[in-house]
């Protein structure tokens, strides 16, 4: 890669790295700080968020990437499929935020600038760092199949600690209110969203290497 692109490059992997980590840092000092619930269940919580856990995943690529691109954990950030992954999680994330749940509280002071930050900036930051920055040719149609374990995982594990606990992080799969039934056909729903949507950057990609 010329000089000339790497500069902005490490500059958008900087500001990613420290708008994510401010982020999530501050967040967890919020959600500590309420005493709503005792400090090990606020924690826990914490980690029960799709977005704080996305938004870890980011803060992690960029920082590995901008301070130790050559590391081992360097080479696996750099690969296209590991972007381009991290890139269709973070879109979702503000998707569903901004359509579907935005309008459900209203956060005031320092936790609407954390949301934000979260929900948005860090989100279209990313998704211009993956259009400008990352190789696109090598990407393939069935790329995306590994790409839904994380969304898998993670709703198994809401589900279970949900049925034990009693705190679903999203109204969607809140299973103690809306059933187990609906909440399998959200997920379901959002499954479909997950594949379209790496169906869709894939074919991005795979265009704009093309005309490149």
């Amino acid at each position: 890669m010329s000089m000339q692109k790497s500069i902005p490059k490490k500059i958008l992997l900087a500001i990613l790295s420290c708008l994510g980590w401010f982020a999530l840092i501050t967040q967890l000092y919020l959600n500590v700080s309420s005493h709503q619930v005792s400090v090990p269940e606020s924690v826990t919580r914490y980690f029960s968020y799709f977005t704080l856990l996305t938004n870890l995943m980011v803060a992690a690529y960029c920082t590995v990437l901008w301070l130790a691109p050559g590391s081992r954990m360097g080479a696996f950030f750099s690969r296209t499929q590991t972007a381009t992954a991290i890139t269709v999680y973070i879109t979702i994330v503000a998707l569903i935020y901004n359509i579907v749940l935005r309008s459900l509280w209203q956060p005031q002071g320092l936790q609407k600038v954390l949301d934000q930050l979260l929900h948005t900036i860090i989100p279209v930051l990313f998704i211009l760092y993956w259009c400008v920055f990352v190789k696109k040719h090598t990407l393939q149609w069935n790329n995306f199949l590994p790409w839904l374990w994380y969304p898998f995982i993670y709703l198994v594990f809401i589900l279970i600690r949900g049925a034990f606990s009693g705190f679903y992080p999203y109204p969607f799969i809140h299973a103690g209110e809306i059933g187990m039934q609906q909440t399998l056909i959200n997920a379901g729903g959002i499954a479909i969203l997950f594949m379209v949507m790496s169906l869709a950057f894939i074919g991005i990609g795979k265009l704009w290497s093309r005309r490149k």
